[in-house]
């Protein structure tokens, strides 16, 4: 059988490389103008981040060149949106013509979406390669990230230690657009591992030489015509593996914090591009299982499949973002599963109040339907606002809160426990302990950029459970219990409080040079009674607090 998927996959692999696709076809809003359009279309792109106050982004990679603003554009409004650092936009003094794209990032905390391609790869003529200066149809990139942390009491063990894995991922990208059009496609293959931790490997954190991407598209440029301002919509069909996220990434995310990366396999359809005015997200995947040192597979008895609307026409004050999610497992197919069927639509919302300097993000999400022999019904919200003040270093302050719903009762027949799919972690807290399900989180931000390289950012938080007689998900290893409920995770008579426990946090992030990135992380978290109660019960004692400090150094070949 493993042969056999894996001979699937190189045919896959071999038909991307050689027939087809162009991965930039993704985020191609300059790549399907002529040369001399899409300069002209990327100048005017940084002048409207710039107007839009966003004077750069959380991608270090992005520059004012034809390769970087492609069909989902990374920067974001605020220091922080990804977990990557960036430069800053300048506009060129010629770039006075205003842009005519509708798409307005939002300036909420690591919410901006990673871009497709992701922001290591580029252009070859873009390169900077004599030999390469007119292969314009050929994407590339090569990065590895080293990190190593210091984790002293981290409560996702039940070994309260302190441990200093070192943390390597390497990751490398070919893909093909326009030379072939509308056949386009693209193979990025990631490589993770983990060297002197005290635990065993997980696949959070090793899954040796792994395909991650490999797809095949057919890319129609003005298959829908053109929007209002005279840009194409096209229709964009991609089938095979593919790791990209959406929204805000707390539902579909590649987990770019985390050493290894969510993969599907199926097909999705785009109707338009990210600078229309409307544009539609439809896909239906299997989710890939991680294996440690063989070949990734998918898993055969789940679908993941829905809808995601975009509508940028009042981008300037608001954009809007419905959505329909939906989750089947045939439980009959896999020994100790149970059949599943969670329905979630949604609605999220950001944008800015005029000229305030006042942001906003909303995410509104319902789920319904069967979990088992037991009905499913949960909800789940995020809200955010900011200011960013007028100084040269852009400071932004900004309020979060976040809940998301637990099971009310283990015997009641009603699962209340909040689905989240398959999203990022990462900004619920700095030292990944928390995930978007049975949750209160409220939290203040602070953002700046004292330096044209250097950026800062660090907050609190706060952390109930919304249910205390449901499971705190990552606590005392919890998550990766096989059976439903794991044990000291969970206190079903609820005696042991809901208070999960308080956080602070902070991060500096410096871009040495052109392609060297680096980081340097501290989070320290105080248990509530909640936590204590439960590691006592399992482990007879509580350390009361945790560490996490981390340093991490990111080098792109281009």
């Amino acid at each position: 059988m493993e042969r056999a998927v894996k001979y699937y996959y190189w045919q896959i692999a071999l038909a991307s490389a050689i027939s087809t696709l162009p991965v930039s076809s993704i985020q191609a809003r300059e790549n399907n103008q002529p040369m001399g359009e899409s300069r002209v279309a990327t100048q005017q792109a940084a002048q409207q981040l710039a107007q839009a106050g966003i004077f750069d982004s959380d991608n270090w990679s992005i520059k004012l060149s034809d390769n970087n603003y492609k069909w989902a554009i990374p920067p974001s409004a605020n220091p922080a949106a990804l977990d990557n650092p960036a430069t800053p936009l300048a506009v060129k003094p010629e770039a006075s013509k205003k842009s005519t794209s509708y798409f307005q990032p939002s300036s909420s905390y690591s919410t901006q979406p990673e871009s497709d391609p992701p922001r290591y790869v580029k252009t070859l003529s873009k390169t900077g390669i004599e030999a390469f200066k007119d292969i314009t149809w050929l994407d590339v990139g090569l990065d590895h990230r080293t990190r190593y942390e210091f984790r002293s009491n981290d409560i996702r063990r039940t070994d309260l230690t302190l441990d200093q894995p070192f943390l390597l991922r390497s990751r490398a990208y070919v893909g093909i657009r326009e030379l072939l059009d509308p056949f386009r496609g693209a193979i990025e293959f990631q490589d993770s591992r983990r060297y002197n931790g005290k635990f065993p490997h997980d696949d959070r954190d090793f899954n040796e030489h792994e395909l991650i991407q490999g797809y095949g598209e057919l890319y129609f440029k003005q298959a829908l015509g053109q929007d209002d301002r005279n840009q194409d919509r096209p229709i964009r069909f991609r089938i095979g593996r593919m790791a990209y996220e959406a929204l805000d990434r707390r539902l579909i995310g590649r987990n770019e914090w985390r050493n290894t990366t969510n993969t599907f396999e199926g097909f999705r359809i785009n109707l338009g591009r990210e600078v229309n005015d409307w544009e539609v997200d439809l896909w239906a995947y299997q989710p890939v299982k991680r294996f440690l040192t063989t070949f990734d597979q998918r898993i055969e008895n789940q679908w993941f499949y829905g809808a995601i609307g975009h509508w940028r026409k009042w981008s300037d004050i608001i954009t809007l973002q419905p959505y329909y999610m939906g989750l089947i497992q045939d439980g009959s197919k896999m020994p100790g599963q149970v059949d599943r069927e969670i329905y979630a639509p949604a609605l999220r919302g950001y944008g800015k109040i005029g000229n305030t300097n006042l942001d906003y993000d909303f995410n509104l999400i319902y789920q319904f339907g069967r979990n088992g022999a037991e009905r499913h019904e949960a909800h789940g919200y995020t809200l955010e606002a900011g200011y960013t003040f007028k100084h040269d270093w852009k400071p932004r302050i900004s309020v979060f809160y976040g809940y998301a719903s637990g099971d009310r009762h283990p015997n009641d027949n009603v699962n209340n426990r909040f689905e989240r799919f398959f999203g990022f972690a990462r900004p619920w807290s700095a030292d990944d302990y928390i995930v978007f399900e049975n949750i209160k989180a409220p939290k203040i931000k602070l953002e700046f950029q004292p330096a044209k390289d250097l950026r800062i950012d660090g907050g609190y938080n706060w952390f109930w459970l919304a249910s205390s007689t449901d499971r705190f998900n990552n606590l005392l290893d919890g998550n990766n219990s096989a059976i439903r409920n794991p044990g000291f995770n969970r206190d079903p008579t609820g005696r042991s409080g809901d208070f999960i426990g308080h956080a602070f946090d902070i991060r500096a992030r410096y871009k040495l040079t052109a392609n060297i990135d680096t980081t340097v992380g501290y989070s320290h978290f105080v248990s509530g009674n909640f936590t204590r109660n439960r590691q006592i019960a399992a482990l007879g004692r509580s350390p009361g607090s945790s560490n996490f400090l981390y340093v991490e150094v990111v080098v792109s070949a281009f």
